[in-house]
């Protein structure tokens, strides 16, 4: 099986290119600048996704047997809303399976709660509408892509939201947890082999991969603070409602439906953030 993670060297495509290395797939992946470090049988290209002729000469290279895209321009509109069509085109192109990563930003958390694959996007920030106008286009250009939903995520202390914070218990920066922006927090490991899962199977369509327990940015701070021995009470909080800053609110993402067929398991975040005895 040959397999081509788009976005390799973010946190999670660097997950999935350990995971299916270590399963013996012949594993090629991407990087937008330099090339990362990473297992020496990783075959590794440059990719720029809002660039079609790219696009199509990588996959074209690679010629893989399923395609993951793990990548994310944040709000740029033509790497994240149009690169992932651009994929699901050369995919197409040559006949291979695509799972396509999405976020659970396509919604606003105003509405119905919790959401399954079936509900429609909401977005509220320029993020989320790039993200549901890539959903939109993937599975129009390819309609049995899997299109996988996740949340905040999680591990060995190198993610974005462990960073911050470490740097808001040290007084690095300043800024505020939020105690009414609800997720449901996954681990890199969990999602990165649910989601290898998905693209060697015969699945297709909407999924959801967030954890299995609901938690606020604030209380998930808090247990990322005592698995890592800092101050918990260090941690300033604030409620988003009053912030001013646009976002999602109490965006709990059922995925019920896509655990049941998956051998892996999608802990919660107080399961995988134990303090270490």
């Amino acid at each position: 099986m040959r397999v081509l993670i788009v976005g390799g060297s973010g946190f999670l495509g660097a997950e999935l290119v350990r995971q299916a290395t270590a399963a013996g797939y012949a594993t090629a992946a991407t990087h937008a600048r330099s090339r990362p470090e990473g297992p020496a049988e990783t075959e590794w290209h440059a990719l720029d996704l809002r660039h079609p002729h790219q696009v199509a000469a990588v996959v074209g290279a690679v010629r893989p047997e399923v395609v993951v895209n793990t990548s994310s321009g944040g709000p740029d509109w033509a790497a994240t809303a149009e690169g992932p069509v651009l994929l699901a085109q050369s995919a197409v192109r040559i006949g291979c399976r695509l799972v396509h990563v999405s976020s659970d930003a396509v919604f606003s958390g105003a509405s119905r709660i919790p959401y399954d694959e079936a509900c429609l996007p909401d977005p509220v920030t320029a993020y989320g509408a790039a993200k549901a106008a890539a959903e939109t286009g993937v599975r129009l250009v390819h309609p049995d892509a899997v299109v996988a939903r996740t949340s905040l995520i999680i591990g060995g202390g190198r993610s974005e939201h462990e960073r911050l914070v470490h740097a808001l218990a040290g007084g690095a920066r300043a800024g505020a947890l939020y105690t009414d922006d609800i997720r449901c927090p996954v681990h890199v490991s969990d999602l990165a082999s649910a989601l290898l899962e998905l693209a060697l199977g015969d699945a297709r369509g909407m999924h959801h991969l967030g954890g299995s327990e609901a938690l606020s940015r604030y209380e998930l701070g808090v247990l990322i603070a005592r698995r890592d021995s800092l101050d918990a009470a260090r941690l300033p909080s604030a409620l988003r409602a009053h912030s001013g800053t646009p976002g999602p609110l109490n965006v709990r993402l059922d995925s019920r439906a896509t655990q049941r067929r998956l051998r892996t398991t999608l802990r919660g975040a107080r399961q995988f953030l134990r303090p270490v005895s």
